[in-house]
């Protein structure tokens, strides 16, 4: 049959002819043969397949003896033997050398069809040893990517123990040496498909074996700081860097920068040659690590070899950025090396004049991605023009250039240059060790900050830190929706569950940062809060109205289907929710209501509004200081929003239309955000049509507003509560427009809360707007914080027959007035006061910094239970829970409110409280909550956010009883658990290799790297010729962990 199939192939036969009687030829397999026939078509088959004149008799080959192996696997087991493997790997197979790709096709195929066979074991064994013979040989980049095919499919043929270190090693010379000669696009995209299989091969090697790692690490750097002029290594080496786990950065480069055995020679070429690495496309973090060594030598201040190389790299850097491959990381290594280079303008004056010429050619794509690489580039080069001015005749065509683009403020750029300059970079390294670091004894998970985020980070602490609202968000069944509430779950899911020390919230960050807060610069947390609140209620109630109206599958109908839903939502939000069962999420968690009430002096008649609120406003009490100050509170708000949680902004309150009219205020309040100020205060007033007004309790608000500034006490939250619910008149340029009386009368104001939030938010309007220069100032008073507080409520019957809105914020402007506005008429004493609601602090979101453009935030926070709740409530009496100021008594009896504080501080000294700062956290205690603005006066309560004590809120699904909530939590859906579960095994092994490196380092305490090679009680260091070695390497490895 051998005979027949050698002359059918080299005949000149028709090709279909000869495909049909080789057909023939494969089924004759099945065919009993003895020993000699089956190797003579052995023979032929392996001569066909290594030595096939064209591609058709290689196939052919392949065929048969694929065919031939399976029918006679006892004869193809001894045809291809071990002596047979060796002598193809050493000799070659007549006319091929023994390095031809097509030997090590074969034996990869032959290794396949005798894997069941018992001599394969033989085969791994003699493979361990050639593929380091072959590694040390130097193979091109070809046999080598198809060595590393062979060894991926069979890891038994991987060398072990010792020689794994060795073969990896080698494995990274090897790499060191590729080259790619032709400059064809198919050439170069086989050759990076060749490198990557390679530097993949390595990357399995390093999971399996960890000890690997470092030996290689150590090759690499050997190879790159090699000062030999005849050597220069590859820049291939780069695939490797996306495999080396970020979590060795500090480390790595701590004992680079410190390890006096590496001469700046050395660590010059080093980083010059990880620099050209830029130019390696689909490399991912060499960025990341080129900026990590500059830092480093800075914070060891090596200043000399970071101006050497940047003076030497920046244009190639530069040039970078023409390539839209590796466009990213270019410019973040270009911005820093610039950023960092301050002492002279060498640098940048050496990328000037090629600016200009990019710009143009970019501007000319009118690309998304260009245009928004240009506006990075630009901000960089106004922050280098500013820095280097004066020189007019270089920057004129650039500024011209780049005029359409926006530039950065003054205040931007100095502090773009403070946080870049080589000096400040000495603790980057601290820092960057103290986020790998296991999770902080408070066992409570920190957010790492994104750029500017320390807004998002506290706010989501602190609602995280509101248990029953945690318990609700992670008991939510959101599968298949792709909300912004199930990525909130998500988010809290990992906080709760998540064992690594601090978590990067990217995602959903996106996903809830406002469209108008401009990425990577500071915001109003408290806005952003509102806007996340209104966000998540919204999306219920569409969601709910699609599950009534069954069109959640029909999202793909038509625009008027879609308008339905929409309307039917909008519906929602105009209806009044009295059960449980109707509410969103956001509205049983924090959503109340504010009765507002105006009683004309004249007539007596009065109008009545109630308005739903999620947090309430609290404005500081006008004083004489506050006077002297060059800037008032403003009668319009100073900043927009297209936002659709609303919040009212009453500057004239006889404006009815205004305060009354829902449609009218939908229109005039949605795009409204009047955090910054507050002011034309309405009070509690619980009176009805023709009632007189209460005289004795007002003088008592008012007391309350007044007495802690003139006396330069320190006025308590529950002052500036007092002051938000007091009455006030309306006369002079405020008179109210009675419609009974068709005119301007006096009339009095009032606010009363009717329904009180589950969790109670208050924002202190800290930020009061100056009309002079148009800027927001920030209030720096400090205000005591109870850890209980009363709040009034006075329950209406009559509520549902009263027009409301859910999307309203209340938050009322003072138009600079005095308090004395505030004086009411002579009246009977009041029948009856509001019942008193008890709450606890829960969390305090706290401002550090002039002004709310700038600083940064930081939260407060502790758990607060049901238990502990009950356990407050019945060791005090409410009575004795009034905490208001000691001038005057909103609630309860005339008690000893400082005992009564003491008395709660003591107590509260043993709970835990919990400082929150991005991925930082830690314990503390109460008492340093309230101490923080007087030790550091920037550092103010912002948003405050109240538990109400009433533990039974009768929301649905909260049963803690339950043995299936954890802790009190609920039980995660799967597809939350399978995520973190994923997340804290990646964890796992990570320590797991830190503890092999920590083991590495008791082996090798005392040994410091050799690049050319170890002693007989290290692993060796070569096998073969050498290539690379050089100055240099590391003699800390005992100190490595990561």
């Amino acid at each position: 049959m051998d005979k027949i199939l050698e002359g059918l192939v080299s005949s000149s036969h028709p090709l279909p002819l000869k495909r049909v009687i080789i057909r023939k030829v494969v089924e004759s397999a099945e065919h009993g043969l003895d020993e000699a026939q089956c190797e003579a078509m052995f023979d032929l088959t392996t001569r066909l397949i290594l030595e096939g004149q064209d591609p058709f008799q290689r196939q052919v080959g392949h065929q048969v003896l694929e065919a031939y192996a399976r029918y006679h696997r006892p004869e193809f087991e001894a045809f291809f033997n071990k002596t047979f493997v060796l002598g193809l790997l050493q000799q070659g197979y007549h006319s091929l050398d023994r390095q031809d790709v097509a030997i090590l096709d074969y034996i990869h195929n032959g290794l396949k069809l005798i894997i069941s066979c018992p001599s394969v074991l033989d085969l791994f064994s003699l493979l361990q040893v050639e593929v380091l013979r072959m590694v040390c040989e130097r193979p091109a980049p070809q046999l080598c990517a198809r060595l590393s095919d062979l060894l991926s499919d069979f890891v038994q043929c991987i060398p072990k123990g010792k020689l794994s270190i060795t073969f990896c090693q080698q494995l990274v010379r090897t790499i060191g040496h590729f080259q790619c000669a032709s400059t064809q696009e198919k050439e170069l995209r086989e050759y990076v498909s060749q490198v990557m299989k390679v530097s993949n091969l390595l990357q399995n090697i390093w999971k399996t074996e960890p000890a690997t790692l470092l030996p290689s690490l150590q090759e690499v750097f050997a190879s790159i700081s090699s000062t030999d002029a005849s050597f220069e290594p590859s820049v291939a080496l780069a695939s490797l860097v996306q495999h080396i786990p970020l979590q060795m950065t500090a480390v790595l480069i701590k004992s680079l920068t410190t390890d006096p055995n590496v001469k700046d020679a050395s660590m010059t070429q080093a980083l010059c040659r990880m620099i050209d690495w830029l130019s390696w496309p689909l490399a991912q973090h060499v960025d990341t690590w080129v900026i990590a060594l500059l830092k480093g030598l800075a914070a060891v201040q090596k200043f000399t070899i970071l101006i050497d190389v940047t003076l030497l790299k920046i244009e190639l850097v530069f040039n970078r950025l023409w390539f839209p491959v590796v466009r990213p990381g270019a410019l973040v290594v270009l911005s820093h090396m610039l950023l960092s280079f301050q002492h002279s303008p060498e640098a940048f004056h050496m990328i000037v004049p090629h600016v200009v010429h990019l710009v143009h050619s970019f501007k000319s794509e009118s690309l998304l991605s260009s245009t928004a690489f240009l506006v990075q580039l630009t901000e960089l080069i106004h922050c280098m023009m500013y820095h280097y001015s004066g020189f007019p005749d270089l920057y004129e065509p650039v500024l011209e250039a780049i005029k359409d683009f926006p530039k950065p403020s003054e205040e931007k750029i100095k502090l773009i240059l403070s946080q870049s300059a080589w000096t400040s970079q000495s603790n980057s390294l601290a820092s960057c060790l103290s986020r790998l670091s296991g999770k902080s004894e408070t066992g409570k998970t920190g957010l790492i900050n994104l750029g500017n985020t320390c807004y998002m980070n506290s706010v989501i602490q602190a609602l995280f830190m509101a248990t029953e609202f945690r318990r609700q968000v992670l008991s939510l069944n959101l599968n298949g929706c792709n909300s912004l509430m199930k990525k909130l779950q998500h988010l809290f899911a990992f906080l709760a569950h998540t064992q690594r020390e601090a978590y990067a919230p990217r995602i959903f960050f996106e996903a809830s940062r406002p469209p108008w807060f401009t990425a990577r610069s500071q915001q109003d947390c408290s806005e952003y809060l509102r806007f996340l609140l209104d966000r998540l209620h919204e999306e219920e109630k569409i969601l709910k109205v699609q599950s009534s109206q069954k069109l959640s599958e029909s999202l793909g109908y038509s625009e008027t289907c879609l308008q339905e839903v929409a309307s039917k939502a909008a519906l929602l939000t105009e209806t009044s929710c009295t059960s449980d069962g109707e509410k969103t999420l956001i509205e049983k968690m924090f959503g109340g209501k504010l009765r507002t009430h105006i009683c004309c002096l004249n007539c007596k008649s009065t109008s009545h509004k109630v308005e739903a609120f999620t947090d309430l406003s609290l404005a500081f009490c006008p004083s004489s200081s506050m006077e002297n100050l060059p800037f008032q509170y403003p009668t319009s708000p100073p900043r927009a929003q297209d936002d659709g949680l609303m919040q009212t902004s009453v500057s004239d309150p006889s404006e009815e239309s205004l305060v009354y009219n829902p449609a009218i205020a939908a229109i005039v309040c949605d795009p409204v955000v009047n955090e910054g100020v507050m002011g034309s205060l309405p009070d509690e007033l619980p009176c009805t049509e023709n009632a007189s007004i209460p005289n004795e309790p007002i003088k008592i608000f008012v007391n309350k507003g007044e007495s802690p500034r003139p006396g330069g006490t320190t006025p308590s939250v529950t002052d500036l509560l007092n002051y938000f619910l007091a009455p006030e008149v309306l006369t002079g340029d405020n008179q109210y427009y009675c419609e009974n009386c068709a005119s301007l009368q006096n009339a009095e104001k009032a606010m009363q809360i009717t329904e009180e939030p589950e969790y109670l938010i208050l924002t202190l309007l800290r930020f009061s707007y100056d009309q002079k220069y148009h800027v927001r100032r920030k209030i720096l008073d400090n205000v005591s914080l109870p850890l209980l507080l009363e709040l009034p409520v006075k329950r209406t019957a009559s509520l549902s027959a009263l027009s409301e809105s859910w999307s309203i914020d209340v938050d009322f402007t003072d138009v600079s007035e005095n308090l004395a506005k505030k004086l009411k008429p002579s009246g009977t004493e009041e029948a009856c006061f509001p019942k008193s609601v008890s709450y606890v602090l829960n969390s305090v979101v706290v401002h550090s910094g002039i002004s709310s453009e700038s600083g940064h935030y930081y939260s407060y926070a502790r758990n607060i239970t049901g238990t502990e709740s009950s356990y407050q409530m019945h060791h005090h009496h409410p009575e004795t829970l009034a905490l208001a100021s000691s001038q005057g008594h909103l609630l309860g009896k005339d008690v000893p409110t400082t005992l009564i504080e003491q008395d709660l501080k003591n107590k509260e000294m043993s709970k835990e409280w919990f400082l929150f700062n991005d991925s930082r956290v830690t314990f503390t205690s109460f008492q340093s909550v309230q101490k923080i603005t007087s030790r550091f006066p920037k550092d103010t309560a912002y948003v405050l956010l109240y538990k109400k004590q009433d533990s039974s809120n009768g929301l649905s699904g909260s049963n803690t009883s339950s043995g299936l909530w954890v802790n009190g939590d609920p039980p995660l859906q799967k597809e939350l658990m399978d995520a973190i579960t994923k997340d804290n095994k990646l964890y796992l092994q990570e320590q797991e290799l830190n503890a092999r490196a920590r083991a590495l380092q008791a082996a090798s305490a005392s040994c410091s790297f050799r690049p050319n090679g170890f002693d007989d009680n290290d692993p060796p260091g070569s096998c073969g010729p050498t290539g690379g070695g050089g100055g240099g390497g590391f003699n800390t490895v005992g100190r490595l962990v990561f």
